[in-house]
């Protein structure tokens, strides 16, 4: 089951109602934080998110709305006696950064810390594990940047404990090959079927987080057929020529990305504070893609 959390879903500078990008990922017992601009732990505190659940922390770029609350975030950690190490995943220069501020401002954070820098303009694997992996997707804006995309490992087959039942001799030690996918032999020297003593498991799911950039139709095969996809749009196609400018995406050209890349949800967000109406962007991606959402601070999307 995937559950996301926005935290913070609007551009540039905080404002009393709007905060800057932040977004907290449950994925197969995993919990990542996603980019953490200004206020992203007042929001966590607000939203009920467990601080001490998350040990891996993923900047999409050195803008401050997406990465000035880390320093903070670092600092309560310590303040909070953490000792866990944090992993922090993030363009090079991230570490002398937060490092820096840290050092200046004589934290209490002395956790270990361990910076993941990267540079690459490929997609590559930057985590693994027996459950989840997590892969960058290069986007264009005014200064290097990462998406990411997360995705969950596929999953043992499921036992079917009725027709196993029909087999006394087979035992409680077998059940991991079982879930593996293998045949039993019966002392008799019977072979009973793997398709006969299992079901198919659930769907391995995966969401996909695109924060600033160009239109970047290059993309659509590193996402191709998400489960969910967050795809921002700063201006609506009234201020394309801005969009283009600042390297910044128009709510229709997310909502392109989305059909094109057959996800199955998107949720725009990082709207302009030039919009009071954000319904806007919802009613234009709508006119591309049907299956569209509006990030808001402490909604919940979930995936089963």
């Amino acid at each position: 089951m995937i559950n996301l959390t926005i935290l913070g879903c609007h551009s540039a500078t905080p404002r009393v109602n709007a905060f800057p990008t932040s977004q907290y990922l449950e994925i197969n017992n995993h919990h990542f934080l996603i980019d953490c601009g200004e206020g992203t732990q007042r929001q966590m505190r607000k939203y009920k998110v467990g601080f001490s659940k998350i040990n891996h922390i993923f900047i999409s770029h050195l803008h401050g709305d997406h990465f000035y609350g880390l320093v903070g975030l670092l600092s309560t950690y310590g303040i909070l006696s953490r000792e866990k190490e944090m992993h922090i995943f993030g363009p090079k220069g991230i570490k002398a950064a937060t490092l820096q501020m840290l050092k200046i401002s004589e934290s209490h954070a002395k956790f270990d810390m361990i910076f993941h820098e990267l540079s690459s303009k490929e997609s590559v694997l930057i985590y693994e594990d027996d459950k989840v992996c997590v892969h960058t997707i290069p986007l264009t804006h005014r200064v290097y940047t990462n998406g990411y995309l997360f995705t969950e490992k596929e999953k043992p087959r499921k036992l079917n404990m009725l027709n196993i039942s029909g087999y006394p001799e087979i035992d409680k030690a077998n059940y991991l090959n079982i879930k593996a996918g293998r045949n039993v032999e019966l002392a008799s020297g019977e072979i009973i079927l793997n398709s006969e003593l299992t079901e198919m498991p659930s769907k391995a799911l995966s969401f996909a987080f695109c924060s600033d950039t160009s239109y970047k139709p290059d993309i659509v095969p590193i996402i191709k057929n998400v489960d969910l996809l967050y795809h921002e749009a700063t201006f609506l196609a009234d201020r394309q020529d801005l969009a283009k400018k600042t390297k910044h995406s128009t709510s229709l050209e997310a909502a392109q990305i989305a059909k094109d890349a057959n996800v199955g949800q998107l949720v725009i967000g990082h709207y302009s504070g030039r919009y009071p109406d954000t319904s806007l962007f919802q009613k234009e991606a709508e006119t591309v893609f049907k299956n569209v959402a509006l990030a808001k601070p402490g909604a919940i999307f979930t995936i089963n």
